[in-house]
């Protein structure tokens, strides 16, 4: 495996760094394929770019630990590094400090070296939190069930207080996710998942074929930042609001979600019981509200 080491740790030392130089193999996010493109009663054939999709192994070890197999998850490859380290974060298996290096698969033994990411840590891992955990890792779904519900209570905290955030703010969000979206450009076929200020700024933005993936890319990436928890921030993503979403984004302490796409009624549920405001249908000029309402000031 390459390695990637973080000189410093969570006292004063900076964050792991992924060890990329350049932008992600457009190769790898994206391919070509030709295509009968209909319309009305025209046929066209034509090269048409679709969205990447493959798999990725996550693993883990500790101090002196052999490497653990922690989940196996379809992707669009890039930004793998903080994709494992997000998952792992809102998953509830890391802290922010814990993150020692970041290694990808060696090129000599595997198809694809990115294929699979190990994080090494500061602290031991515990293996038994996987089996107990139960993950349900691809690229469209993620955990559910009643029973989450309660075990989000117990692994999350109540998200902090503020910010508000103003109608026109709020209803220019997507329009300001899209402009980020590199890949979709290309494709049409990808999730995204963006982090604001409260004014409408965007911070920075993630992809993925997966919602939950593009979600764990963004928190892995503001980790490695410094930037958790997300406190006084907007988490945007494309689609639907899933209960993972809100158990992912109330894990990175985000108090602010909203969505284009209409939310599950256990993820209002889940965002009720961790005080977080919850938007859906965030379309033109309009919104729904199914949770802390107080964060928003309609008035401008």
């Amino acid at each position: 495996m390459s390695h990637v080491t973080d000189p410093a740790d969570g006292a004063g030392r900076p964050p792991p760094t992924t060890g990329r130089d350049g932008p992600d193999d457009p190769a790898r996010t994206t391919g070509a394929r030709r295509i009968l493109a209909v319309r009305g009663t025209a046929a066209d054939e034509r090269r048409d770019i679709l969205a990447g999709e493959e798999p990725m192994a996550i693993r883990a070890a500790g101090p002196g630990q052999e490497p653990v197999d922690v989940a196996i998850t379809m992707r669009t490859p890039g930004e793998d590094a903080e994709l494992a380290i997000g998952f792992l974060y809102t998953e509830g298996l890391i802290a922010p400090g814990d993150v020692e290096s970041v290694e990808v698969g060696d090129p000599a033994a595997i198809a694809h070296p990115d294929d699979e990411v190990l994080v090494r840590l500061r602290v031991p891992f515990d293996a038994s939190t996987i089996a107990a955990r139960n993950f349900v890792a691809t690229a469209s779904c993620g955990i559910c069930g009643k029973a989450s519900l309660d075990s989000v209570a117990l692994r999350c905290p109540r998200v902090a207080p503020g910010p508000t955030v103003t109608r026109s703010a709020l209803i220019g969000l997507p329009d300001a996710l899209r402009a980020g979206q590199a890949v979709f450009d290309r494709t049409g076929g990808l999730h995204a998942a963006g982090l604001f200020e409260p004014d409408g700024r965007l911070v920075r933005v993630a992809e993925d074929v997966g919602r939950h993936n593009a979600l764990d890319k963004l928190v892995g990436a503001s980790l490695l930042a410094g930037d958790l928890p997300l406190a006084g921030r907007v988490v945007l993503v494309s689609g639907r609001l899933a209960f993972e979403i809100v158990a992912k984004a109330g894990a990175a302490g985000a108090p602010f979600l909203a969505a284009v796409g209409a939310p599950t009624d256990l993820a209002a549920d889940a965002a009720e019981r961790l005080g977080m405001t919850l938007v859906g249908f965030l379309r033109g000029d309009g919104f729904n509200v199914y949770a802390g309402p107080e964060r928003i000031d309609l008035a401008r």
